[in-house]
């Protein structure tokens, strides 16, 4: 039964939003909770440290639902956060705590969108908008988004944002919202500017920080000595060997990500790269497809895998090792989430130990070496991705809904819930995984049926 001091029903929360709690499954408090909604509750500045996956975006939602006021159709909330993939998935979240009020409307204003479509948006009235510092900074300058109203202002992964070079945007956001509001900020780690932002946009913060989240024993890190030009090729050993269904490939450049993309290509190991040139919608496909478990492995560099949040990471690779610990474990602390394991395995040529030494130091860990040769490779299960994404063309435009497509496969094409995995909608486009065996047949049913009373084009990517 959960404990007594970390039910939500000890808050001073409204009756509908206890049971809309329930229902959704949230039935105790996470560490980052129960230390900060009594804070945020109560109407203090928050400063937290907290981590993606600690529950932290209920940590703030619940205090800013709380403050809204329905009835008034102006902006009372902002959230700011580095990327669009953090911002879509902070409104998700808050939808789906909103659900005890009437009727909330959340924007999303990031760049990457059109601007006009949210300029219209905007002046239907919304009273909570989650975006990126430079496209909030953009409205504000053109009068589209009006904030008198504003009670509530959020920076999530503030760090990020500075590391992104949005400092000054977000001073400029901040300054034109009300002085008499309050502020919560959450950040991964402390660098020189947050403490900077907190000195200049808030009051008096209560200051919440919570010692490292991941606990150790559910990821396992694990030590390989190569020699540099066997690099490339120690990846593919590793995939084969421990079988991970979906990995993490960071490297720090983006010349050695290409390398080792069509090294992995031509073991046959299907890949996929984040970098920064891709388009938005690129870039959106790439993680859609790593995260509904349709492509094995990531490669990316630190940049590129910024504000990244993938629930069921089975490892993460590095294949350089990083010269900062700090950045070292920010990565390995994305595999191993909620209850389950996760496996960290560093490439370590001669030149990188005395790294490890200095990361095991800060994380106070004996490092526990290995050899390539050591490892077997059962080549006789290849590393293949158990799901395909669909594009099916129309999303939110053309109000397509994830129970319109869920309907629609389950229904006439005659599916069963649990061949089909996660479920995108995004502004032109939807994406589905469903299991690899059904995928050719389920574009030929979809193609030929309908969704939402409308024919649809449909291909696997």
């Amino acid at each position: 039964m959960s404990n007594e001091n970390n039910s939500f029903a000890q808050l001073p929360l409204s009756p509908a939003m206890l049971a809309n709690l329930q229902q959704l499954g949230y039935l105790t408090m996470t560490p980052i909770q129960a230390a900060s909604l009594p804070i945020t509750l109560a109407g203090n500045d928050l400063l937290a440290q907290a981590k993606t996956g600690s529950g932290k975006t209920a940590a703030f939602a619940l205090s800013l639902l709380t403050r809204l006021n329905p009835k008034h159709f102006g902006v009372q909330a902002m959230v700011l956060c580095p990327t669009r993939e953090l911002a879509d998935q902070v409104t998700q979240e808050l939808r789906r705590l909103a659900r005890a009020a009437d009727n909330i409307k959340i924007l999303t204003l990031c760049g990457g969108s059109v601007m006009r479509a949210q300029i219209a948006s905007l002046e239907h009235g919304a009273h909570i908008v989650v975006g990126t510092p430079g496209r909030l900074m953009d409205h504000i300058e053109r009068g589209t988004l009006n904030l008198s109203a504003l009670n509530t202002l959020v920076l999530d992964e503030a760090d990020r944002m500075l590391d992104m070079g949005f400092y000054d945007d977000i001073a400029y956001v901040a300054k034109r919202c009300p002085a008499a509001r309050q502020t919560l900020m959450f950040s991964a780690t402390y660098p020189d500017g947050i403490a900077r932002l907190a000195r200049q946009f808030m009051h008096n913060p209560q200051e919440v920080k919570l010692l490292e989240q991941h606990e150790t024993s559910k990821i396992r890190q694990r030590f390989y000595k190569i020699d540099n030009e066997q690099r490339l090729e120690a990846v593919a050993i590793l995939l084969k060997h421990y079988h991970p269904v979906s990995t993490l490939a960071f490297c720090n450049t983006k010349q050695q990500c290409r390398s080792l993309l069509e090294a992995l290509h031509a073991q046959g190991i299907k890949a996929l790269t984040l970098n920064g040139d891709l388009e938005q919608r690129e870039r959106d496909q790439v993680l859609i497809q790593f995260a509904n478990r349709s492509c094995s492995v990531l490669v990316a560099t630190d940049v590129a895998a910024r504000g990244l949040d993938i629930t069921q990471l089975e490892a993460v690779i590095n294949v350089d090792v990083t010269p900062d610990p700090e950045v070292h474990i920010h990565r390995i602390g994305r595999t191993g989430r909620a209850d389950q394991d996760g496996w960290a395995l560093s490439l370590c040529g001669p030149t990188d130990r005395h790294r490890i030494i200095t990361i095991a130091q800060m994380m106070h860990i004996e490092p526990a070496w290995h050899e390539l040769n050591e490892l077997e490779s059962s080549d006789d299960t290849p590393l293949i991705a158990p799901m395909v994404t669909l594009q099916i063309l129309g999303g939110r435009k053309e109000k397509i809904r994830a129970g319109d497509v869920l309907g629609a496969l389950t229904g006439d094409a005659g599916y069963t819930r649990e061949q089909i995995g996660k479920i995108n909608v995004t502004e032109f486009s939807t994406y589905v995984a469903v299991a690899r065996n059904i995928a050719l047949e389920a574009v030929r049913k979809l193609n030929a049926g309908k969704v939402k009373g409308k024919t649809v084009k449909v291909r696997a990517l």
